[in-house]
């Protein structure tokens, strides 16, 4: 296939699942969501399937449904905008063009839940946005005083930590205190910033929330399948013919995904970034991208046969290093052995039984870490060390 004809099948594709990035009038919106009423926004999100696109997956009404049934003085809606997942860039183009259906997300959780305050946690590196989302921001609270909807939002950047991503640790940083994830339970539905339920929704959430509430629960339902409804918006970069901001319907198989997309000697695609899995080519056709599959939350990376896995899988766990808050053993120790376990293989200091030990150090991180960093360490480091062995150990 051509690049052209992948073009014109890409353009195809997008016109049917196109939500994120259409225009709509968001006072109406709001009116609307004001007419159904709190119980019935809950019903429509939870009936549309929505799930969590930051990559974790939790179903989006059930969260805001867990925070509208707290009794509490104050409540929190909190906008996840810190992007830091290597290869994932989506968040960034849907804040630079469609910041008023972020807020009007946040609005519509907000009468939801009861709650009355909301915070975008802005990743530090996206500061440059700073002044634009502000300028929203005012007009988007002249809007809510039209409306009479007492719902406030603020902006407060984010530090340049990876394990900020993680809704606790984010919580965290806002209250002042190094980014930690906290023990759960409680959960922030229960008990979140300064101790009251808080829900943390994704960019791309708070987005597909706004148009589930504007085109209805059933036309989001109907894109994806049974267990992956709706659309996702990946951000494809790497060894591939097409790069940029797509959004696709969930779904589809990873081979079509590379048909789309690639080089012609697409020989693994890491799916969600560099926490998480890597497929290689033999398993393109039996790999499908959604919940029931491999699920990510926007990173697509390609890579052809020119590149070492190795170096690829080092890059990773280089930065799995560096980003670890240390406040677990399994992940601060378990990070820096898997390192210096492959460094020494590379080396022929070990040989090729000790990859058995660092896989099983691995999979001991992924169920004894406290937070997804530590794992999701696993994903990388085992699809790469079974499917690419030979470029582990020679």
């Amino acid at each position: 296939m051509t690049t052209k004809e992948k073009w014109t099948r890409l353009q195809q594709q997008q016109g049917r699942v196109r939500m994120i990035f259409e225009e709509v009038d968001c006072a109406a919106l709001l009116r609307k969501a004001i007419s159904l009423g709190q119980e019935s926004i809950i019903e429509w999100i939870e009936s549309s399937g929505l799930r969590g696109r930051g990559g974790a997956g939790f179903p989006t009404g059930r969260k805001w449904r867990l925070a509208a049934a707290q009794k509490a003085d104050r409540k929190f809606v909190i906008c996840n905008a810190d992007e830091g997942e290597p290869g994932t860039f989506k968040d960034r183009r849907i804040l630079e063009e469609q910041a008023i259906k972020v807020c009007t997300g946040m609005a519509l959780c907000a009468l939801a839940t009861g709650a009355r305050e909301g915070i975008i946690y802005l990743r530090a590196e996206y500061s440059y946005l700073l002044t634009s989302l502000e300028e929203t921001i005012q007009e988007f609270h002249l809007l809510l005083k039209k409306l009479d909807l007492p719902f406030d939002i603020v902006i407060r950047s984010g530090s340049g930590a990876y394990v900020c991503g993680e809704e606790t640790a984010l919580i965290e940083s806002l209250e002042g205190r190094r980014g930690e994830p906290r023990n759960k339970p409680p959960f922030p539905v229960e008990k979140g910033l300064h101790g009251f339920p808080t829900v943390v929704n994704n960019v791309e959430t708070l987005v597909y929330c706004a148009m589930i509430i504007e085109r209805g629960a059933e036309a989001f339902r109907r894109l994806g399948t049974k267990d992956s409804q709706g659309g996702k918006v990946f951000s494809v970069s790497g060894d591939a013919d097409i790069e940029g901001i797509f959004e696709l319907e969930l779904g589809m198989s990873l081979a079509s995904f590379v048909d789309l997309f690639g080089d012609g000697d697409t020989k693994a695609v890491q799916v969600g970034g560099s926490s998480g899995h890597c497929v290689p080519r033999k398993k393109f056709d039996e790999t499908v991208i959604g919940f029931e599959g491999t699920p990510t939350g926007g990173s697509m990376m390609l890579f052809n046969s020119s590149r070492s896995m190795y170096h690829i899988l080092h890059n990773y766990l280089e930065f799995f290093e560096e980003e670890s808050c240390g406040q677990c053993t399994p992940c601060r120790v378990g990070c820096q052995q898997l390192l210096r376990g492959i460094e020494a293989i590379k080396k022929g200091e070990k040989d090729a039984h000790y990859l058995q030990e660092l896989l099983r150090l691995a999979r001991t991180m992924s169920v004894s870490s406290k937070c997804g960093l530590g794992q999701s360490v696993a994903n990388p480091f085992i699809s790469i060390a079974q499917n690419f062995r030979e470029e582990i150990l020679y």
